[in-house]
Parts: C-alpha cells; structure tokens; sequence
C-alpha cells in the first residue's frame, strides 16, 4: 500500500522536476533570429585590455544566420568564418553569453537577410585584424557585425569612433598598443569596439546575463 501511494508522489515530483527543467532550458536557450547580435567574455591578454580600454566585460561577438540550413554564429576569429552555435558558446568564459536583437525587426526583411548572408562571403577567410584597422583587408569581430548591418540594412550600430575616446592609460593597454604598433599607432584610426554595439540604443536585449 506504502509503494502505491509513493508511486504517484514520485510521479508528481518528477513531472515538476521535468517542467521546471525545461523552462530553465528554454531560458537559458532563447529562440535565435537571423540578425541577432551575439556578445561573450573571452580569456587573453587582449581580451583584458579590451575590458579596461572599453569599460565593458564583452569583448567578442558575432552575428546569427543560417548557413546549411541552420542557425550558426559569423565571427571574425583568425580566419573569418562560421562557427555552430555551441561551439561559439563554449569557447567564451564560463559559457556565459548575451543575446541581442533589433528593437524594429521590421527592418531585417528576408531581402535583407539574404543580402547579409550573401554578403559573408566577402568576409569569409579573411585574417583576424590585429592592428584594428578600419579597411576591409583584415576585419575584426566588431567591425564585421557593424559593416554586415550597415552594408546591408543600412544601420549604424553604434557610432564610429576613435582610439582617442578610450581609456587607454591602463598598462595593460598600453602593453598591446607598444607590441603591436610601436611607433606607428594612431589616436585617429576609426574603431567600434563590442561595448559600442552593446550600448546601441536600437537594440535590446534577448538574453542577457
């Protein structure tokens, strides 16, 4: 009689446990969107200097679009190219990560949508920019999310702005800027860092932590 009735409380406890599981699933996978935004906290030198230069924790991102079939993650890494999404995820600190998307996604029609995915292919297989440097001959993470929407949906992520109008003062700073540039660095070069995209007053947040 003891195990009967134990039978159905177990049978309770463990539908609760299944519904409660999978609502923590659903939050912590939201549904993706083409166009969606990704921004993570990645571990290396540059990655601290891009923290203390920026203000920001979020130091890489990369942009949602179908490739084969399903929704993967194009990011300029060393070389530019896509990546499946829990790939991307756990290559970041903790797994931690944050989802955006546009607050009008009106402006993301399929036209769009298949003008960025099109649009990749002139990224694809370029070098990671190391210098930071505004052409298109190397591209770095914040500059090819930028530039696809621009270049495509005619959107300003964000303001360009300048080496000068970041906190550059911090040793480990400046231990980057000696290493890579030497003498040759330039206050004026034109930059977006993840912390601009980030702050976009047209976007908000999907997922965020």
């Amino acid at each position: 009689m003891k195990n009967i009735l134990r039978f159905p409380a177990f049978a309770f406890l463990f539908a609760v446990f299944l519904l409660l599981h999978g609502c923590a699933r659903s939050q912590a996978a939201p549904q993706l969107k083409e166009g969606d935004i990704l921004f993570q906290i990645t571990d290396s030198p540059q990655s601290r200097a891009i923290q203390l230069g920026t203000g920001s924790e979020y130091t890489h991102c990369g942009i949602v679009l179908e490739k084969d079939g399903k929704l993967q993650v194009f990011e300029a890494v060393s070389p530019v190219g896509w990546a499946p999404l829990d790939q991307w995820i756990r290559r970041g600190v903790k797994g931690h990560y944050v989802v955006m998307r546009l607050k009008d996604t009106s402006v993301l029609t399929p036209e769009v949508i298949k003008s960025m995915r099109v649009d990749t292919a002139n990224f694809a297989g370029k070098d990671y920019d190391l210098l930071f440097q505004w052409s298109d001959l190397r591209i770095y993470c914040s500059e090819l999310v930028w530039k696809l929407y621009k270049r495509n949906a005619k959107i300003e992520l964000g303001p360009i702005r300048t080496f000068a109008d970041y906190d550059l003062d911090h040793a480990a700073v400046r231990k980057i800027i000696k290493e890579r540039y030497g003498r040759d660095f330039r206050l004026d070069e034109k930059v977006v860092a993840p912390s601009d995209i980030v702050k976009s007053d047209l976007l908000e947040v999907v997922k965020g932590g």
